[in-house]
């Protein structure tokens, strides 16, 4: 390493003075996206992403980074439209990838207190970058490949149980997509629904369902907003338009049914008053035989999309599944839906499921608002 990073410095001294200064800075970050690419990012972050910002900042890159108008004034002197802006933004960012990834090395499960502050820094670096770059619809490319960084680094902390500090720069993420009329097109739509997807789990994980429900009709709202636009003009395939806007509503409907599904049978007396399914004479009742299936069927088409839904309301974490002590009587409710989502999963894994053309006859005849917008 040691040698390879001595090679390439003699290299950019050698040939700085023989370069225009374009060129040279040009070269400089595009052999730092080569090293990327084969994962040398101590090499490309030491050699020439901060070789190519510290011609511009003598002090350290970090020491400007806490503030909007200092950042502005040492690395766009000349403003966001100048010609090389562009250049110097795609440093930024891939700096802060590379630091990212350096942690990652070293410290993959975060153990490290300093390795967290450095991921959590690198996601404010991100965002202090695409606030500066937002205004200028040019740069929407660079918009876009921030929300990409910030949503990797983020996916990485919720795993590691840091959602609740995460959460601010999903939202970030989300808000830039919306806010770059560029990137409101059907073309990214799947990844805007992706990042409002990330938020709602966010909220999950955080203990707070009500806000990630929220966020999630918050979005399928927009989603539907964009259909109407595009179903007044569209520009492509009506069968690839559909699927587009099908598995964006298929992730914010997962992300509603993940709380629905406990929240409905809380408020409904007539879920209370209903009976109960006896598991042994389930089979020879027909889908859909109880309340959760029955919500199953009014908000997806098709088993693959209800067993979905199904599995992401049992790996909720702020659900125990396994209570160590008898449920109170505040719980029973919760503990039926449990065990009718596992009914209803065996019985979609069994492939003994109700015909499609069945499951659409079901959905006209159930109340749709009682189920759906349930408050």
């Amino acid at each position: 390493m040691r040698y390879r990073a001595n090679t390439l410095f003699n290299i950019w001294i050698k040939y700085k003075p023989r370069l225009p200064e374009w060129y040279y800075n040009e070269r400089l970050v595009k052999v730092g996206d080569a090293l990327v690419e084969i994962k040398e990012y101590k090499l490309a972050l030491l050699q020439c992403y901060e070789r190519y910002l510290q011609q511009f900042v003598s002090v350290n890159l970090d020491d400007v980074m806490d503030d909007v108008q200092r950042f502005k004034s040492a690395f766009f002197p000349n403003g966001v439209r100048d010609k090389n802006a562009a250049l110097m933004f795609h440093a930024l960012q891939a700096r802060n990838v590379c630091i990212y990834q350096m942690v990652c090395s070293r410290d993959r499960n975060l153990q490290n207190q300093e390795s967290l502050q450095t991921c959590l820094n690198a996601l404010t670096s991100l965002r202090l970058t695409m606030q500066v770059a937002l205004p200028q619809e040019n740069l929407c490319w660079l918009i876009y490949n921030g929300t990409i960084h910030i949503y990797t680094i983020c996916r990485h902390l919720m795993v590691m149980g840091q959602s609740a500090k995460v959460l601010e720069y999903l939202l970030w993420a989300s808000i830039c997509m919306e806010s770059s009329i560029p990137l409101l097109s059907v073309h990214y739509l799947t990844w805007r629904a992706t990042l409002y997807a990330a938020v709602s789990q966010c909220y999950f994980d955080c203990q707070a369902g009500i806000h990630g429900e929220i966020f999630a009709r918050r979005g399928l709202i927009k989603i539907d907003e964009l259909k109407q636009l595009e179903d007044i003009s569209s520009s492509l395939e009506h069968t690839e338009t559909e699927k587009i806007f099908r598995e964006a509503t298929l992730k914010m409907s997962v992300m509603i049914f993940k709380r629905a599904v406990y929240a409905s049978r809380k408020k409904s007396n007539s879920f209370r008053r209903e009976s109960k399914v006896n598991p042994r004479k389930a089979v020879n009742v027909s889908w859909p035989r109880t309340p959760t299936e029955r919500l199953l069927v009014a908000m997806f088409d098709g088993a693959a999309a209800q067993f979905l839904a199904i599995l992401e309301a049992l790996t909720d974490r702020s659900r125990n599944l396994l209570p160590p002590h008898p449920p109170v009587p505040d719980e029973m409710q919760i503990r039926d839906v449990t065990s009718e989502l596992f009914s209803a999963g065996l019985e979609i894994l069994s492939g003994k499921n109700f015909c499609l053309k069945k499951q659409k006859q079901l959905v006209r005849n159930l109340d749709l608002h009682f189920f759906f917008f349930l408050n």
